[in-house]
């Protein structure tokens, strides 16, 4: 029987002069995250944007601290074109020109069929 050595490699983080925000090869495509989570500063910026409050964003995100949401805000605010484009690249319809998926009128994302089927 032979022994397989399968390589264990740990995603190599990225840090940030944001001591909560890092980026890891692997999680998201890289995009700035709130650190320990697969929550994106996208989602926080977002949530600024449109004037949720910091309370607001730790009811929908209960396992974030509001020190890291704070960061989260004040990455997006020193990262303002490369987080603005980031936003954009995201919105639905961007997502699903990308996919070649379409969402139907019940908000229901088909996908493209496969090759194999």
């Amino acid at each position: 029987m032979a022994i397989v050595e399968l390589s264990q490699t740990a995603p190599t983080e990225r840090v940030t002069e944001h001591p909560h925000v890092a980026r890891i090869e692997n999680v998201r495509g890289g995009v700035p995250i709130i650190r320990g989570t697969r929550v994106p500063v996208r989602l926080i910026a977002q949530m600024y944007r449109t004037g949720d409050t910091v309370e607001d964003m730790l009811q929908a995100y209960p396992h974030l601290s509001a020190a890291a949401i704070y960061d989260a805000i004040s990455y997006y605010l020193d990262h303002v074109p490369e987080m603005e484009q980031e936003i954009i690249a995201n919105r639905i319809e961007n997502a699903l020109k990308e996919t070649n998926s379409q969402m139907d009128e019940r908000g229901f994302i088909a996908l493209p069929p496969t090759q194999d089927g």
